[in-house]
């Protein structure tokens, strides 16, 4: 079975996307072009900024038709990243609360993309 690597997203403007994501989530760059960028996130797995302008095949969908999470250790932690990531200026478009997965929030990137965080509930 192949292994999972990347998570990819398409936007405006890759270098400037990089920064934005290297400062929220505390990652280097460790590749960049006009076209693309790509910094480690965990476990081998990468994030790509692919500029959507040269996206092949092109893209089809508009940002924000789906989600990238971040899993914290408890509620206190979702709280904490909410506090932080809104004195960052993120744009909130849910607030924290529980839901029946786990106690989350919601932010967007600057390209629209959906940035989920959450402490999942205890089994």
């Amino acid at each position: 079975m192949p292994n999972f690597s990347f998570v990819l997203l398409y936007v405006e403007n890759p270098p400037a996307s990089a920064g934005f994501y290297a400062d929220l989530l505390g990652r280097p760059v460790i590749e960049t072009s006009p076209t693309f960028a790509m910094l480690p996130l965990t476990d081998g797995v990468m994030l790509g900024l692919w500029s959507r302008q040269t996206v092949e095949p092109a893209a089809t969908s508009q940002s924000g038709a789906s989600e990238v999470a971040f899993t914290v250790k408890d509620a206190a932690a979702v709280e904490a990243t909410f506090a932080d990531w809104k004195r960052r200026g993120l744009t909130i478009i849910q607030q924290p609360q529980r839901m029946d997965f786990g106690h989350t929030f919601v932010a967007v990137d600057p390209d629209g993309h959906r940035l989920r965080v959450f402490a999942p509930e205890a089994a």
